[in-house]
């Protein structure tokens, strides 16, 4: 029973791991109970059972264990941290509890591995629980085996990764244990229920009995789907689902889990084992592959089949296999070993799926060519293998390919290509079906509908059907236009016919047909707030491409429309003609019509115009008119009047008719005779115009172009070329058939007459704005003279945007194709423009010869291979996608021995990239992917070029294709780091711009997640930052996720870095938006203008209906992307052209309103233009600012922080600024002329005033657009931008406005720039502003921009910035400095040894400031400067003392600093005001600085402004605030605080303007404090007195609360004040400062007793208040004080409780920082570093009782800070080795206390690896094994001590040596003494020198005291109190001694003899007796340093301290 009362009283911790089982039990039991009564998942208590658990599963007494298990499980369920003992604890139950004989510890077991993945730690259960299959024990593996049953059954197989289960369950089946077998058998059930026949793969080879078993089970379970039923912590939402759907029956719910499941199907190839097959080829396949024997080819292709039949292969070079294969294919006489070899590309492509892809586009023109072979099997061969290398590869990579062969001579390969396409088709979705990759399809199949082949036919049908299915009607039918009726029913019956592979293909074409269905209503109900109008806003903002136009469009539209208004037609007889037009003509028109007189013909024509206008559409015979107006005379009407109607009416019939081709071709052809005739011109113009909308602009043009240059007449060639360059811009280019004109622009560029050359001049200008560049190469064969001409009409244009378009064909059609429209990308456009490029097909010039030579084995036929193949492509300048055998053999090159070949090879691939164009796609797998692998190769200058041809290829081909699939990943993998820093900073650059990327990214991330950790820096830098750009497209919750299989030790330094990426995470780019802002020479003919409508009128809330005039002034900032979109649109409406927008309002057509929204708001918008003018310009909408501010800061919009302007950020800026100005005004800022932007700030200007309210609402963005024209070139925008700005800075110092850091971080770095303009006027401007900002924004604000421009290049900028620094210096003092005034002006100092004279003398002005500022403290702030630079600088303040007085200096400094503008001054506020300000700001610095160091986040760039913290000494040396501060109000703090609730603050909200509105309790606590540190003495005495009376009373202390930091600040600030102040002023008097003192110290002393409060004191106070108090203790002026030692003694009280009661890691930090600070400082006393280092000896002292309180990793982190200022080396350099020592023991006694976890505690170190804390505590921790030997001998030593009577001298070292230990120790220091004493007494003659050479002097004066006061004792002359000065210590060499100087604090009085010892000893010391000489003493160095022994010097150079002052009645920290 003695024994357990023993265990009984022991905490239940302790009682878990004790010896005794029923000590255990009880622990268990105890633990189970705290465990379920902890609420607090995250309380402190959980932390101290973490490295228990596994006991507890693991106890080796059954009884105790099943205990044990209940208690883990309960711990699991409820603690935060359990999930870090996942591994230890399911490995600890596989072992230890499964194979226990009890059912309810197998249970126990089980419950806890469920409850593990529960708490999210599925995959190491999972994998502990595959280990446990291994176990020989079959009671474990059975019970493995059911837990994994049991987490399938519960959490389903998206929790459970079935990969590995699957894999070794035929290993289970194989077993001898019947149990196993059994039990894997209900495995196998469970899993067949949750992936169905995906798993019959896997088990195919099981023994057949259990195989048709299983089967029989398989068949028996329920069809439906499982469902989760137990769910992750993170899956709460699902749960609440789930238990309500059982509740409501479940039946409701069937639906949903069945879409879930569907949603992602078990792949059964995922399940498999890949299996390597290139190591098993035969040796000597390829030369059998070769032989002539058939029967030996046969033989390598049997073992080559039989490897391919693997289901899943391992990835690796095929290439050489595949180019055997093919070659068997393609030239083998043997048709069998056609089919074989066919059967085996079959096999790879299946088995290595996606991976083969690089491979497919060799091999596909080869199986279609090999179609023609009539052989059943083999043509099924061929199928087989084509599908499979479909499905390992993308429809447009091979769609080129089969296009060469869809008009094959041979009918079997045609209708093979239209067979495979058919059956491809069904793999497909709509969206893999675009236009782009249909469209040719389509027109290939047309062809061959009408072949003579009936399979071809049939095949066509076939493949048109599927893809009429997949797509839908409605995206086929553009392409079926001219098909017959019965064709078309022949297609669609083939389409009913159709299965796809997918269910969901066929839903979607269905789907798809419906808004076909429903578009045509909003035709007559345009503002019926419909579907259309919503769709074609995304629809256009995605219509216009890159460059150029997206060809299908307009065909699409027009023939979309001749099917759905029937307007072809027949061509009609001239009976039925004149039969049709006498009925709806007059009969004397008809008569009257070919009359021979003129005046009747008019007449006529009169009569037929107002018959026309009269007419209804639907009654309207056009092509039977028409053909009467060309009756005889017709075209050759010779009285022009006659002439001029009959044009107009042509044109009014083409409007108001429904026109058809047929009725254009009738007339065509006399219109364009007559657009050269001077008098008839304009009105043929006019109806060719009319007959373009009717007909469709690119089928009108390329009828009229074509007539008019069959025509010989130069008038009407140049008079249509002129029509058509004026068509384009009214139409726009979309669909214009470029190829038809460029060959009669050639043509006319050959022409003799000079105005035909000058109109296709022009034209081509006009079509250069729509295509670019691209169009110049269509004419680079012209002569140069002629190509100069274009170039130069090509200038013109460069940087105009093209006009919108203002006409165009059936808008309802054009909201119908709303969503074709979408899928055209930006790809589409830039592939149609380059399409239109002349290719050479270059295979064949790709010889045999040629490949064989760039593979051979002499570098220099290599070399002559590469120069040919570079010759060839030179010569062809655009060439086709086929190229032969080159991509293998130039892949071969980019890994050769010689660098210079590599280079070649790359340069080649560059150059094939310019060549090849978008067609390049299909050779990135095999081509482009190996680039990448070349940015490893170790020299630089491969690497660039490898990087340039990357980017070229990239920009043919976009990003897609490069990351879908493995093989980026696989690149990213190889852990070579120059691969890897190239390939991430290449990723970094691209993956911003994407909008979308494929899924494959994420295969990226586990290796992202190793860079970041690589041993290389550079590597490490380029992870962190392509981190963000990861995010943005993955989202943190997937990367998050991914971090899951780190290491713990890794994945928290991940998990830390994807925190700071997302802070950081830039905006996704919009792809509408940047499609339209990217290229502004691309839109497309509908696409702007119906956008611009809703654009305008529609409101936020969507409410399309409402028709506003001027919506603009009302409406909100638009929301989300469509509102973007409208909005971006709508911008680029707005800069067209005026004769547009008179066309626009003139044009009254019906068809511009259909499908569109508000057609007379936009009429009204543009008839009011002057009205606008007129009106407010700045528009004010309330809290639009906060809004934007809220966006920005959520990453919703882009953060304004550039380089150089982007587009994007313009367009951004635009949508915002949309709401705030008038349009006018709005168009004038954006338009590309200058001039225009003069105009509008000249206007701005006049309106400022008076809008002034308006403004300020809008300031960001002024500011903002501002920051743009700092970037023109144009000095007369920049001079009138800098005018603005004077004036608006004006404006707000007047209206007391202060900017706020989102305008100030938006606009300054910008505006700071310009300060190095070479332009003295600009500069001069811009320091005005600069001067005038201050009034507006802090200069402590300004100060951080500042510092940032002098980092830059331009040494202008660096100069003025280094004058406006020293400005802020002098007018505001040192507390601008920020961070610190010791890092601001070691940077500015550095600028001393600039090249540059102006820099140099800048930075020397500004240095001399601050000079002027804090006098010789400047010279400890700079730093080290060399002696030529500390020289200069001398000779620079010396020449400044001599020349310029201070008081001149102050006259002088005004005029420098405001040369424009008088009333900038900035006046500084009186300091009484700055009191309070100063708290607030110190206080909320602190709070930052905490929260920072708490989160370990990085600093923010230092562009954006941060949190200052003032200088003190200003506010300390400022004597007039003491005669200005109003007496105290004394508040009666007991009423305020009856009810203690003071709302907690929100430090989030650190804004400039500090927050003054607080409930009365807090107010009034604030505004007290604030008078704590009041210059006046007696004010500050009433202030602490009311909070000393606050804090006395326990129930009211607690409103102090919140309020510490707060209150610290304001006490040090007063210690400061009196150090500083009061005590130099003569005239105050010492009882007044006594008193002030005894105040502070009081109210101290009570905060420090609470520890509650104590603990609330961060880190960056502790650190000033220890500074304060220990520089009080030195203040020597203290002791002339009265009662001045009872002060000391106080202060002394005070920091023991200090550092006591106060947060552990807070003051451990503090004073390490503190200590750090003092050593670096060489002003200070040296005694203030040897205080703050007897302060560190008593917080080790106590660190046994502390460190579970410590966050050991912040202290680390400080100590490696520490050691980064001062190495070792450094260290050991310093005039006294204590701090060295002081170090070195808490880094021991840490070691000590923690052991080896120590090493775990550096998370917030970086690069860790490299610092030098980290190598000393593996050499601790090393060394501590060894020293346990020596503590366990210390008992026998003291044994054999005690038997000194035995000892002879011959054993005279080894006594003494005990001795010494005894001394050393903490226990026996008196006994070694006295020992020590009796010994000498014995030995007299004995030498202790060599026992105390290598010790302290210290330690020697102790042991030399301690004999004497023995012998004092012994001789009777008083008992000495040594007890509090005898310092307890330890000259153990390698133990560290957690024992500081333990030192009582019972305050006796010590007696005379005492202090006459003490005197004597240091009289000695400072050599005023006669004694030894320190000196001579060796010094305090040895190998094997005593580290208690340092704590003895400590404790000694402080008693000197103490001793010199006779006031000491206690002693320090006692």
């Amino acid at each position: 029973m003695g024994d357990d009362s023993e265990w009984m009283k022991l905490p239940i911790d302790q009682k878990c791991e004790h010896k005794i089982w029923k000590a255990r039990l009880n622990g268990y039991e105890e633990a189970l109970k705290l465990f379920q009564k902890i609420e607090d998942e995250k309380s402190p208590e959980w932390g101290k059972y973490l490295g228990l658990i596994k006991k507890f599963v693991t106890d080796s007494n059954a009884v105790a264990q099943l205990k044990g298990l209940e208690a883990a499980l309960a711990f699991i369920e409820n603690a935060h941290v359990a999930g870090k003992t996942t591994g230890e604890v399911v490995s600890g139950v596989v072992g230890k509890v499964f194979n226990q004989p009890k059912a309810r510890a197998k249970e126990l077991g089980t419950d806890i591995c469920l409850m593990y993945i529960e708490i999210e730690k599925a995959e190491v259960v999972q994998d502990e629980l595959i280990k446990g299959l291994d176990n020989k024990n079959p009671k474990i593996v059975v019970a493995c085996i059911e837990t994994l049953r049991k987490a399938l059954c519960e959490f389903g197989s998206k929790i459970i990764t079935l990969k590995p289960v699957v894999k070794v369950l035929p290993k289970l089946f194989e077993s001898r244990e019947k149990a196993i077998r059994d039990e894997a058998k209900l495995l196998a059930v469970e899993i067949y229920r949750w992936i169905r026949d995906a798993l019959r793969a896997p088990l195919q080879n099981i023994n057949s009995v259990q195989l048709k078993e299983l089967e029989e089970e398989w068949v028996k379970l329920p069809t439906a789907a499982p469902k989760q039923t137990r769910f992750l912590r993170s899956q709460q939402d699902l749960k609440a689902k789930f238990e309500q759907q059982q509740a409501a029956g479940g039946d409701e719910a069937d639906g949903d889990n069945d879409d879930e499941v569907e949603a992602a199907p078990v792949d059964p190839y995922e399940l498999l084992e890949a299996v390597e097959i290139l190591s098993k080829l035969p040796k000597d396949f390829y030369e059998k592959i070769e032989e002539k024997k058939w029967q030996e080819r046969k033989e390598a292709l049997e073992a080559v089949e039989a490897l391919t039949r693997n289901p899943k292969l391992e990835s690796g070079d095929y290439g050489d296999l595949v180019r055997a294969l093919k070659k068997v294919i393609g030239k083998d006489a043997n048709v069998m070993l056609v089919a074989m070899a066919t059967k085996c590309l079959a096999g790879l492509a299946t088995g290595l799926r996606k991976k083969f892809g690089t491979y497919a586009g060799h091999v596909v023109p080869t199986i279609l060519e090999k179609f023609k072979e009539k052989k059943p099997q083999v043509v099924q061969a061929l199928q087989e293998a084509i599908d499979a290398v479909f499905l390992t590869t993308t429809l447009q990579n091979i769609s080129e390919d089969v296009l060469s062969v869809m008009d094959n001579k041979n009918p079997s390969i045609k209708q093979q290509a239209s067979l495979f396409l058919a059956r491809s088709f069904r793999h497909c979705t709509p969206s893999m079906l675009p236009k782009s990759v249909l469209k040719p399809f389509c027109a290939a199949f047309l062809k061959q509908v009408n072949d003579s082949a009936p399979e071809v036919r049939d095949a066509a049908f076939e493949a048109l059907g599927t893809a009429m299915k997949v797509v839908g009607e409605k995206a086929v039918n553009p392409f079926l236009a001219d098909v017959d009726k019965l064709k078309l029913d022949k297609i669609k019956e083939c389409a009913d016919k159709v299965e796809l592979v997918g269910k969901k293909g066929g839903g979607g074409g269905e789907k798809k047909e419906k808004p076909a269905a429903k578009a045509p209503p909003p035709v007559e109900a345009p503002a019926k707030p419909s579907g259309p109008p919503k769709k074609a806003a995304p629809a256009k903002a995605a219509g216009p491409p890159k460059k150029g136009k997206p060809a299908s469009a307009p065909s699409t539209k027009s023939k979309k429309a001749s099917d759905t208004k029937e307007i072809v037609e027949t061509e009609l007889s001239p009976d039925v003609c004149e039969e049709k037009a006498a009925a709806v003509l007059p009969a004397s028109c008809m008569q009257l019509l070919d009359s021979g007189n003129w005046k009747e013909r008019l007449a006529s024509m009169e009569e037929f115009q107002r018959a026309v206008e009269q007419m209804d559409k639907s009654e309207m015979p056009c092509q039977a008119l028409v053909k009467m107006l060309a009756k005889k005379p017709g075209w050759k009407e010779t009285n022009f009047q006659v002439m001029q109607m009959k044009l107009h009416i042509v044109g009014l019939i083409a409007q108001k008719g429904s026109f058809s081709k047929t009725s254009a071709l009738v007339v065509l052809d006399g219109l364009v005779d007559k657009t050269g005739d001077v008098k008839c011109g304009s009105n043929a113009k006019e109806a060719l115009t009319a007959i373009g909308e009717a007909c469709s602009l690119p089928w009108t043009a390329e009828q009229v172009v074509s007539m008019a240059f069959t025509q010989k007449n130069p008038k009407n060639q140049a008079e249509t070329l002129n029509w058509l360059a004026n068509a384009m811009k009214e139409f726009g280019f979309a669909g214009i058939n470029v190829k038809a004109f460029i060959n009669n622009v050639k043509t006319a560029l050959g022409a003799t007459n000079p105005a035909v050359r000058t109109s296709a001049i022009t034209l081509l200008g006009v079509m250069y704005l729509y295509m670019g560049a691209p169009l110049r190469m269509f004419f680079e064969d012209e002569k140069p003279a002629l190509l100069s001409q274009i170039d130069a009409e090509f200038e013109k244009m460069q940087g105009q945007s093209p006009p919108a378009p203002i006409r165009g064909t059936k808008k309802a059609g054009a909201e119908e194709e709303g969503d074709a429209a979408e899928e055209e990308e930006v790809d589409g456009g830039a592939g149609d423009i380059m399409d239109l490029l002349p290719r050479a097909n270059i295979s064949d010039k790709i010889t045999s010869d040629m490949v064989s030579k760039i593979s051979d084995k002499n570098w220099k036929i290599r070399k002559e291979g590469l120069d040919e193949v570079a010759a060839v492509i030179s010569e062809a300048k655009f060439i086709q996608a086929n190229i032969g055998e080159l991509p293998m053999a130039l892949k071969g090159r980019l890994n050769d021995s010689n660098k210079l070949l590599v280079q070649q090879a790359i340069n080649i691939l560059q150059q094939i990239a310019t060549a090849m164009g978008p067609s390049l796609k299909q050779h990135v797998k095999n081509l482009g992917i190996p680039v990448i692998t070349v940015l490893g190769d170790s020299k630089p200058n491969v690497r660039a070029a490898a990087l340039s041809t990357l980017n070229a290829w990239v920009e043919q081909t976009g990003m897609k294709e490069w990351l879908e699939g493995e093989d980026l990943s696989e690149e990213l993998k190889k852990e070579n780091p120059f691969l890897r820093q190239e390939m991430l900073g290449w990723l970094a650059e691209k993956l911003p711009t994407l909008h979308t990327v494929p899924a494959d990214l994420m295969l990226c991330v586990p290796h992202l997640y190793a860079c970041l950790e690589d041993r290389s820096g550079d590597v490490r830098k380029k992870a962190q930052d392509v981190l963000p750009t990861f995010m943005m497209h993955l989202g943190y919750e997937k990367m998050s996720k991914a971090t899951g299989k780190l290491k713990p030790a890794s994945k928290d330094q991940v998990v830390g870095m994807l925190e700071k990426a997302r802070a950081v995470m830039p905006a996704k780019p919009a792809a509408p938006a940047k499609a339209a802002v990217s290229k502004p020479p691309t839109s497309s003919a509908p696409a702007a203008k119906p956008a611009s409508a809703p654009a305008r009128n529609q409101s936020p809330s969507e409410d399309f209906s409402e028709p506003e005039p001027k919506p603009d002034t009302k409406k909100a900032k638009p929301a989300g992307p469509a509102a973007k979109k409208r909005g971006s649109m709508e911008l680029k409406v707005k800069g067209e052209k005026d004769n547009a927008k008179q066309n626009r309002l003139s044009r009254g057509t019906p068809s511009s309103e259909r499908g569109v929204v508000g057609k007379k708001p936009q009429v009204k918008a543009g008839a009011k233009d002057e009205e606008d003018k007129s009106g407010p310009i700045f528009i004010h909408v309330p809290n639009s600012k906060e809004q934007r501010i809220k966006e920005e800061k959520t990453l919703k919009i882009l953060k304004w922080n550039f380089n150089t302007p982007r587009d994007e950020y313009v367009e951004q800026l635009k949508t915002q600024m949309s709401t705030c100005l008038a349009k006018w005004l709005q168009d004038e800022l954006f338009h590309f002329d200058f001039q225009r932007h003069v105009k509008a700030i000249g206007a701005m200007i006049e309106r400022m005033e008076a809008e002034c309210e308006a403004v300020i609402g809008c300031l960001d963005l002024i500011l903002k657009w501002f920051t743009l024209r700092f970037f023109d070139t144009n000095t007369s925008v920049l001079m009138k931008a800098l005018e603005f700005l004077k004036l608006l800075f004006t404006m707000l110092s007047r209206k007391n406005y202060q900017l706020n850091d989102y305008e100030a971080s938006s606009f300054i770095p910008y505006l700071i720039l310009k300060v190095g303009e070479s332009k003295d006027v600009v500069r001069k401007d811009v320091r005005a502003i600069l001067t005038m900002l201050c009034k507006v924004y802090a200069a402590s604000k300004v100060f951080p921009f500042l510092m940032e421009g002098t980092k830059s290049k331009n040494s202008k900028q660096r100069s003025e910035c280094l004058e406006e620094l020293g400005c802020l210096i002098e007018n505001f003092g040192m507390n601008v400095c920020q961070p610190t005034p010791a890092k601001a002006l070691k940077e500015i100092a550095i600028h001393i040894g600039d090249r540059d004279t102006t820099v140099r003398n800048a930075s020397l002005n500004t240095v001399l400031a601050a000079y002027n500022a804090c006098g010789d403290q400047v010279f400890k702030l700079i730093g080290n400067l060399s002696e030529k630079e500390m020289s200069m600088l001398e000779e620079r303040i010396k020449r400044s003392a001599k020349k310029m007085p201070a008081a001149s200096a102050k006259q002088e400094r005004p005029q420098r600093e405001h040369p424009t503008n008088p009333n900038a001054t900035f006046l500084r506020k009186p300091a009484q005001e700055e009191v309070p300000n100063k708290l607030r700001i110190m206080y909320r610095t602190y709070r930052i600085q905490a929260r920072a160091q708490h989160a370990h986040l990085e600093q923010p760039a230092p562009s954006i402004p941060k949190e200052f913290q003032l200088d003190l000494d200003v506010f300390e040396n400022n004597h007039t605030c003491a005669s200005d501060i109003p007496d105290l109000v004394q508040h009666k703090l007991e009423e305020v605080l009856e009810p203690v609730m003071i709302p907690e603050r929100k430090m989030s909200s650190v804004s400039p303007h500090f927050d003054d509105i607080h409930n009365s309790t807090a107010s009034t606590i604030n505004f007290v404090i604030s008078q704590v540190a009041s210059g006046d003495i007696n004010t500050s005495i009433q202030a602490l007195a009311q909070i000393d009376e606050v804090l006395r009373q326990a129930d009211k202390a607690e409103a102090m609360s919140g309020h510490i930091d707060q209150f610290l600040i304001a006490t040090f600030m007063q210690l400061r004040l009196i150090y500083s102040t009061h005590m130099a002023d003569d005239r105050l008097d010492n009882k007044d400062i006594f008193k002030l003192y005894s105040c502070i110290i009081g109210n101290m002393l009570s905060l420090f007793s609470m520890e509650s409060l104590a603990r609330e004191a961060s880190m960056g106070v502790l650190k000033d208040l220890m500074h304060g108090l220990i520089t009080l203790m030195l203040d020597s002026r203290v002791e002339d004080i009265e009662d001045g030692q009872q002060l000391i003694r106080s202060v002394n009280l005070l920091v023991v409780r200090v550092l006591e009661k106060s947060d552990q890691s807070n003051i451990l930090s503090a004073l390490l920082v503190l200590l750090q600070d003092s050593l670096i400082s060489t002003a200070g006393s040296p005694m203030f570093s040897e205080l703050v280092m007897k302060c560190l000896w008593r917080m080790i002292r106590f660190l046994p009782q502390t460190i579970n309180s410590i966050n050991l990793d912040r202290i680390l982190l400080d100590v490696h800070n520490f050691m980064k200022v001062f190495p070792k080396e450094k260290l050991k350099q310093l005039k006294s080795d204590v701090p060295h020592r002081t170090l070195k023991t808490l880094l021991h006694t840490l070691c000590r206390l923690t052991g080896a976890k120590i090493l775990e505690h550096m998370s917030m170190i970086e690069n860790r690896n490299e610092s030098e804390l980290e190598a000393h505590l593996r050499r601790v921790v090393k060394h501590s094994a060894n020293l346990s030997g020596l503590k366990s001998d210390k008992s026998t030593e003291k044994g054999a001590l005690r038997s000194d009577d035995k000892v002879i001298k011959a054993k005279v070292s080894d006594i003494l040596s005990e001795i010494f230990k005894k001394i050393g120790s903490k226990e026996n220091t008196k006994e070694g003494l006295t020992e020590l004493y009796e010994y000498k007494q014995k030995y007299s003659d004995a030498d202790l020198e060599p026992f105390l050479r290598n010790t302290s002097q210290f330690f020697q004066s102790y042991v030399e005291r301690g004999l004497r006061m023995i012998e004092s004792e012994r001789e009777g002359k008083g008992r000495i109190q040594t007890s509090t000065v005898i310092p307890q210590h330890s000259t153990d060499s390698y133990l560290p001694s957690s024992s500081a100087v333990p030192i009582s604090s019972n305050g006796e009085d010590l007696n005379a003899a005492a202090y006459y010892e003490r005197l004597k000893i240091l009289r000695q010391r400072r050599g005023l007796e006669n004694s030894t000489p320190e000196e001579d003493r060796p010094p305090f160095s040895s190998l094997r340093p005593s580290v208690a022994s340092s704590t003895d010097m400590l404790h000694s150079k402080l008693s000197q301290l103490k001793e010199s002052r006779e006031h000491f009645q206690q002693p320090l920290f006692g």
